[in-house]
């Protein structure tokens, strides 16, 4: 696959690369990709099956984020960007045509006119209509002329709530180094928080809306120092969500690879303050009874990954619980001039859920690429039921990991809400009910590190399981049920208004 930065010259910010989205583009069946670009123009791969993709240029230049989400709310799924230096995202509106060219068009956000490195969307005030979140990245923007970037009026974290067309903004922080965003339910009030993952010495920030208006609040004991990437899902299948975010790390502590990592070590401990609940590792937060977060990653064996970008939770070996993965590496003169063309090499890194939401290191499954990779997601892209793997790297040509475990069975659910603005209902929180336990998988059209997941939902299981029940809890509250889904099968749920319709297909 011929997608990738494949840059003369690296700086320290066009090293932190670009991401890649996945989903349904031409309402086929199969899941299209969608490549960022840092240095040149995005590249949609058209699915045509059995791992087989057509290449289209976009002519959207030098992209960093990417999500793959329906805008509009037309039942087409359309493309958003953010940019390297000081642009606003950019919106390319899928125009529904049978054939591909020109399938996009690019138009306007009206009202959305801030910088931005990182971006999430979801529907943050009920109203059934996706909302979108941005934030910039001030480290960033110093490169582009802008010195003080918390003075810089179109700079830091912004929440846009789209209303008949037009983008209501309000500005919730004006400091931002945002590498990640996440909406997700943090006090299961059953409204989303806002979480903007920063990097450098400036903490993450939690939003929570209150009394008619966003406040913050500090839900989580401990957070990464420098948050590259929010992640989160149900690893013990308690109902419960786990929260993961990603650091630098190393996870070879030999003296060799120590005397690496030394420089970067010393230099980033000058930023640490005294109170500071930022440390350098990845964490990984589960809720407690007095509705905190408490980071578990050192005793569930996650703490340590490396310099590591994005992440994921899925069910890869279909076993019924989600393994992680994380992808690794740095280019940085400044930083690694003491290493051969100042990258620090790194394989990326795969753990295996134990059963009980502790974590393995899995060499033995191959996906120790050392490409370093940036953005990456996961969607079955063959349709043979299991999911892939796919990663935008930095230094080399993107990767597919075409899953060969060949283990368990599944079901795929994908949901439609007819005749709401907000089609594939994301938001909605999908449990699959089982004589072994439950599984749950929330839908989300963008998460991690400057990436889009699908809308459609996987659940992994051994082969034998009884399927008892899937329910459906859809962004307004309704619930939906269908008695004992067949294995192995991708099942359409369809919600009328106000009745549900099913289908379900191979």
């Amino acid at each position: 696959f011929i997608h990738g930065a494949r840059l003369r010259e690296i700086n320290t910010y066009i090293s932190n690369g670009a991401g890649v989205a996945v989903n349904d583009l031409d309402n086929d069946g199969d899941l299209d990709l969608v490549f960022a670009s840092v240095d040149g123009q995005s590249t949609i791969l058209w699915n045509e099956g059995g791992l087989r993709f057509t290449p289209e240029t976009l002519d959207a230049r030098f992209t960093r984020g990417v999500a793959a989400v329906d805008v509009d709310g037309d039942g087409w799924t359309d493309i958003v960007f953010t940019h390297r230096g000081l642009e606003p995202p950019s919106f390319w509106r899928n125009v529904g045509s049978n054939s591909r060219a020109p399938r996009f068009e690019r138009h306007t956000l009206p009202g959305v006119d801030h910088y931005a490195y990182a971006m999430a969307w979801g529907d943050l005030n009920g109203d059934g209509v996706l909302d979108l979140v941005t934030g910039s990245y001030g480290a960033e923007l110093k490169q582009h002329g802008i010195l003080r970037p918390e003075n810089e009026l179109k700079a830091g974290v912004v929440l846009y709530l789209q209303k008949h067309g037009v983008w209501e903004s309000h500005r919730l922080d004006e400091r931002a180094e945002t590498l990640s965003i996440a909406i997700l339910d943090l006090t299961d009030d059953g409204r989303p928080e806002i979480w903007a993952a920063n990097d450098f010495a400036l903490e993450d920030k939690v939003w929570t809306y209150h009394e008619g208006q966003w406040k913050e609040i500090r839900p989580f004991d401990q957070t990464s120092h420098s948050t590259m990437t929010i992640e989160w899902g149900d690893i013990d299948n308690s109902g419960r969500l786990a929260l993961f975010t990603t650091d630098m790390n190393p996870y070879d502590t030999s003296p060799r690879n120590l005397a690496r990592w030394l420089p970067v070590i010393n230099h980033l401990g000058e930023y640490r303050a005294p109170g500071d609940v930022q440390i350098m590792a990845n964490v990984l937060l589960l809720p407690g009874r007095d509705g905190r977060w408490s980071n578990q990653a050192v005793a569930r064996g996650v703490d340590a990954s490396g310099w590591s970008w994005a992440a994921k939770f899925g069910d890869l070996d279909q076993d019924g619980y989600l393994d992680l993965y994380v992808v690794n590496g740095m280019i940085a003169a400044d930083l690694f001039g003491h290493l051969p063309n100042g990258e620090l090499v790194e394989e990326n890194q795969a753990y295996r859920n134990q059963g009980d939401g502790r974590f393995a290191a899995v060499p033995h499954w191959r996906l120790n690429s050392s490409a370093s990779g940036r953005g990456m997601t996961m969607a079955d892209l063959d349709g043979d039921g299991d999911l892939d793997i796919v990663v935008n790297n930095l230094r080399s040509f993107a990767q597919i990991f075409e899953n060969q475990l060949c283990t368990g069975e599944s079901i795929q659910v994908d949901l439609t809400w007819s005749h709401s603005p907000n089609p594939h209902a994301v938001g909605a929180q999908v449990t699959l009910y089982t004589h072994r336990g439950a599984y749950r998988r929330d839908v989300r059209a963008s998460g991690g590190y400057l990436s889009g997941d699908p809308t459609r939902l996987h659940f992994g299981f051994p082969a034998g399981t009884r399927l008892d029940a899937l329910e459906v809890q859809w962004p307004d509250g309704a619930i939906s049920t269908l008695q004992k889904p067949t294995p192995n099968r991708r099942i359409h749920i369809v919600r009328e208004q106000p009745e549900i319709a099913y289908g379900a297909t191979k």
